[in-house]
């Protein structure tokens, strides 16, 4: 079906793209706009050409539009949320990795208009953020909320629409980022919102939205049809979170070790030592045929915001 839509749009439309806002606005872009809307139960969506550029250019754009802005960021945020933070120019204050008192404490101090800036899946220890928790402060203190569903998206919820569909909450955060790859298998990223007025706002201001050449009508054709495929099968995170648990149980069962935190698909395994991380890496590929990912703690001493807690293969 994916294949077949991506035909379509290469036969039904022109392939000189321009950006978004000046010629570069297909029919495939708007109704994939506005599945990724139905997915998340949004009224609008923007797209953008990649997740980390949407995360960066929305959390600027909302600094522009709301001058008075001060984003609360966890601690571990990916680093497109600290990039657009950081690019924003706006008053920041970070708060413990999922430490929900530590959130309450700084939203005290807060003197403009709060945004938590948050993410649901983290994709480096595995764990999940306290949804429901920081959805219960930003009622109290009257907080914009902006989440990261980026390693939830297609593989959580009845329809794929990531953990705050899980959990029921999608309609108690403003903004949702999210990605056209990874569960999707195509490429791109958006954000979906509670309010147009929103999405209008951002689509007026966002220079990475603006100015740049806007996805293919082929992309975006079959990002469509891969959406309302995966929306429409939920066997297929069935089977995943079976093949998850089968994963995590043998890895248990020969005394691996994961990282504690870890309850999603994304598992950790501690290696404690960087260098025979990277001899077990090569090992697996060359001998085994077996792709991990290498993750070391370096990251955190370039500025990043992250803390890996020790090397692992992921």
């Amino acid at each position: 079906n994916t294949a077949y839509a991506i035909l379509s749009g290469l036969v039904g439309s022109e392939m000189c793209i321009r950006d978004s806002n000046i010629g570069g606005t297909s029919h495939y872009h708007v109704a994939l706009e506005h599945e990724i809307a139905r997915l998340h139960s949004k009224p609008q969506a923007l797209l953008y050409t990649s997740a980390y550029v949407a995360n960066e250019w929305t959390l600027i754009a909302l600094s522009k539009i709301i001058p008075d802005i001060v984003f609360l960021s966890d601690s571990k945020n990916h680093a497109s949320l600290i990039q657009g933070i950081r690019h924003s120019g706006a008053e920041k204050l970070i708060w413990k990795h999922n430490d929900v008192d530590d959130l309450e404490q700084k939203l005290k101090t807060c003197k403009g208009t709060p945004c938590i800036v948050f993410e649901s899946v983290y994709s480096m220890d595995g764990d999940v953020g306290p949804m429901l928790e920081v959805c219960d402060l930003a009622d109290k203190y009257g907080a914009i909320t902006f989440i990261d569903e980026v390693h939830a998206v297609g593989l959580y919820g009845h329809r794929g629409g990531g953990k705050l569909q899980e959990l029921g909450l999608e309609h108690r955060v403003d903004i949702i980022n999210g990605t056209l790859g990874k569960a999707f298998g195509m490429q791109g990223g958006y954000i979906a919102a509670s309010d147009p007025i929103i999405i209008d706002g951002i689509r007026s201001i966002a220079s990475g939205f603006i100015f740049t050449t806007s996805m293919s009508p082929v992309l975006c054709a079959g990002a469509l049809a891969s959406i309302k495929y995966v929306m429409d099968h939920n066997n297929l995170r069935e089977d995943h979170q079976l093949q998850v648990r089968k994963f995590k149980s043998k890895l248990e069962h020969y005394g691996v070790a994961l990282h504690p935190n870890a309850n999603t698909h994304i598992v950790p395994v501690m290696i404690n030592d960087a260098v025979r991380c990277k001899r077990l890496s090569d090992k697996l590929l060359e001998e085994h045929n077996i792709y991990c990912l290498l993750y070391t703690s370096d990251a955190a001493d370039e500025g990043l915001g992250v803390d890996l807690g020790g090397r692992r293969i992921i």
